[in-house]
């Protein structure tokens, strides 16, 4: 019996997305193993004692793609599959992402490979401490600011943030972003990435003619940014028909109210038990017959085995890298409209940028202010890349791509190379 094609690693599809979009700009040759390249790779393994007195080792990553632009951004991801490969693609991400959006930052990532479901609060604290200590090295204001991910949450930053500044021996808000409000945190943080997703397709959907409540949308994954985006959507008209989680999924053609789906969450910790819904598979969802589809999850979702099963005709990338080459290649074959995770779910990273703004000048913004201007740099940046994707006839993603790598490149060689 033939063996499965073996699945490219997050890092591979992350250096394929690249090299994609380099051919269109003419770099050469060292000018693009340069910008490919990760800067530096920290891992760390690190004993946490656990409640019942026991040592238990973990093992945990940072990675420095990129300090062209700035100081390095980047979430902390807290997942039993976190290896130094996905980290590294994550920074890469992070790096085309925020140059997309014209942040002054160069792209990192971070992660533990743990169940952070697992563990009880006090062993996610001492763990998340401990962590923090051992990559200590490498954060900063001016350095490396973390910011939640998959897994983690404000009060890890919280953690984080306090972790470090005794270390410091006085408080340092500007070290992270995605804290609690009370400690430095930003008005709007927790809504910006699923906010962007929404303005994203809805600016998508108009251009195409199409107004939002014409829409069916399928949500995968409804934490933190699904949740969000599938709430922002439904208030702007269109029919949310199915959500999963990592326990099940949920379909009613007559639509879903994401905001009793989410108090209905808060009860029972999943969608798949939701009383209003039938019960269907990750897959059911993600080739469900919708409008627009929303993978909201992690990466890699959509392979080349799914993809031509795969029916919505928008494809809106909550998650970072949730397709993989292959498959965006058969979507995009078949007149799928795919808005990359650079564009789309980049809300997130622009008001940590206003977080991390705020904390250095100890100046606060109302939530209105926040949203206004996340709104303003989402839609300038959207316009730039579908501009470019015409210009150049080319799809969105590698359109995004040759923006934010030209302006990474044109970072690099107004610095030069030291020495």
């Amino acid at each position: 019996m033939a063996s499965k094609t073996k699945r490219r690693s997050a890092y591979e599809v992350a250096l394929a997305q690249f090299d994609e979009a380099a051919q269109y700009l003419h770099l050469p040759d060292d000018v693009k193993e340069f910008l490919r390249t990760p800067k530096r790779e920290l891992i760390v393994h690190f004993p946490v004692i656990m409640d019942d007195g026991r040592i238990r080792m973990f093992t945990g990553y940072r990675v420095h793609h990129s300090t062209i632009k700035g100081p390095t951004k980047g979430g902390i991801r807290y997942h039993p599959e976190v290896n130094l490969d996905e980290v590294r693609a994550l920074a890469m991400w992070m790096t085309w992402k925020c140059a997309l959006m014209n942040l002054p930052y160069g792209g990192a990532k971070g992660g533990v490979a743990v169940d952070p479901y697992t563990l009880s609060e006090g062993e996610l604290r001492r763990l998340t401490r401990r962590y923090t200590a051992e990559i200590s090295i490498l954060l900063g204001p001016e350095k490396d600011i973390p910011a939640p991910d998959v897994g983690t949450n404000p009060q890890i930053m919280g953690w984080i943030m306090d972790t470090y500044s005794i270390h410091k021996g006085y408080a340092v808000p500007a070290v992270v972003t995605g804290k609690p409000i009370s400690v430095g945190g930003s008005q709007g943080r927790i809504d910006a990435t699923g906010l962007g997703v929404m303005y994203t397709t809805r600016e998508t959907l108009r251009r195409k003619g199409i107004h939002m409540h014409e829409v069916t949308v399928a949500v995968q994954g409804f934490g933190n940014v699904g949740s969000i985006a599938a709430m922002a959507m439904h208030r702007e008209g269109a029919k949310i028909v199915a959500v999963s989680d990592v326990k099940g999924g949920i379909y009613n053609p007559a639509g879903i109210d994401p905001f009793d789906l989410w108090r209905h969450v808060e009860q029972s910790g999943t969608v798949a038990d939701y009383p209003l819904a039938d019960p269907i598979t990750n897959r059911d969802l993600l080739t469900m017959d919708v409008d627009v589809l929303v993978p909201a999850a992690l990466e890699g979702v959509i392979d080349e085995e799914l993809a031509p099963h795969v029916q919505a005709r928008f494809i809106a990338e909550g998650a970072n890298g949730p397709l993989t080459t292959e498959a965006d290649k058969i979507l995009l074959d078949k007149g799928v409209t795919i808005i990359p995770d650079i564009l789309c779910n980049a809300g997130g990273v622009v008001v940590s940028y206003f977080e991390w703004v705020q904390d250095l000048q100890s100046f606060f913004w109302t939530e209105d202010e926040i949203r206004r201007q996340l709104k303003r740099i989402m839609l300038s940046n959207f316009e730039a890349v579908w501009d470019t994707s015409l210009e150049k006839r080319i799809d969105l993603r590698t359109a995004a791509y040759t923006l934010a790598i030209s302006r990474v490149a044109e970072a690099l060689e107004a610095r030069g190379v030291y020495p």
